[in-house]
């Protein structure tokens, strides 16, 4: 590793919410020489009502304590959503929450998805960007006193009509808050899938997210967005190479080579794979490697 990607893994198997499957699930990604590991702890039932539950927590403390992951992090709610007037305040709590349980398990990333939301009469984009910027830096705040960065990761669009930032707009607003504890997140696959449902250039938008990026979502895909979502197994989208697939590096056309040879991030940042577990375990030891040698490029060139 180097000072820019300090460490390499895997996101771990969501489970059902009983924590039945956490331990197994850390365990397969230590054995495969990862010294990075990302959990989804919203799938994990410890918050409720914006509430850690302590039982469950120090049930999760437990198992966690069992591994040494060089670089341990928390995926936020999905639903995590600083741009949700309905239920602005509770987002809000429950991110608290969250920035509470990466500092009690050791974890020193959470990961935000940032917002979305249809343009109400008389609002502007301008108005949904201020309401997500004011939460996130408040919650920078807090996540200075944990120590945690939070990771604000850019999505693709979902539904018509819908507002949402493009990856270079993510940037801008992690510049405008202005704090260490606030970081973009790429997410490679999802910013290819963005940059062909609006006709943008996909690399350029990668290079303005670059400099203010401290951790990594890589997992392959097409950079096609849903023209249909109808599958009866997920294998028929990977046949038809639509949509986010959470594919093995090299399985879609993503360029990782020429990207890695350009791109710059900030010092200390993790590379996670989102990589299926439940399909894809055979193919994580040569994701892993091909990881590793994409880490050595981006080092030997800062280095020169």
């Amino acid at each position: 590793m180097n000072e820019f990607i300090s460490a390499i893994g895997f996101c771990n198997r969501t489970g059902k919410g009983d924590l039945s499957s956490l331990d197994a699930s850390l365990r397969e990604i230590a054995d495969t020489g990862a010294d990075a590991c990302e959990i989804g702890i919203y799938g994990e039932e410890i918050i409720s009502g914006g509430r850690v539950i302590e039982d469950r927590l120090q049930c999760v403390a437990d198992i966690t304590r069992k591994y040494s992951f060089k670089k341990l992090s928390l995926h936020g709610q999905i639903v995590s959503n600083f741009m949700d007037r309905q239920h602005h305040d509770l987002q809000k709590k429950v991110v608290r929450a969250m920035l509470e349980l990466c500092d009690r398990l050791g974890a020193g990333i959470l990961v935000h998805h940032s917002g979305a939301a249809q343009l109400a009469a008389g609002e502007s984009a301008a108005d949904l960007d201020k309401m997500e910027r004011d939460a996130l830096a408040e919650m920078s705040d807090i996540a200075k006193g944990y120590g945690v960065r939070i990771a604000l990761e850019n999505i693709f669009t979902t539904e018509t009509g819908q507002y949402r930032q493009t990856p270079s707009q993510v940037a801008e607003t992690v510049r405008s808050i202005g704090s260490d504890n606030v970081v973009a997140l790429i997410d490679f696959s999802h910013a290819y899938i963005e940059a062909t449902h609006r006709g943008l250039d996909f690399r350029e938008q990668l290079r303005a997210m670059a400099p203010v990026a401290g951790h990594l979502h890589v997992h392959d895909s097409f950079g096609l967005p849903y023209s249909m979502n109808r599958f009866y197994h997920p294998a028929e989208a990977t046949a038809l190479g639509i949509g986010d697939l959470h594919l093995p590096i090299g399985w879609g056309d993503i360029p990782w080579d020429d990207i890695f040879a350009e791109l710059i991030f900030l010092p200390d940042t993790a590379l996670i794979m989102e990589i299926n577990a439940e399909r894809f375990a055979d193919q994580q030891p040569a994701s892993l490697e091909r990881a590793r040698r994409l880490a050595t490029v981006v080092g030997l060139r800062s280095a020169a």
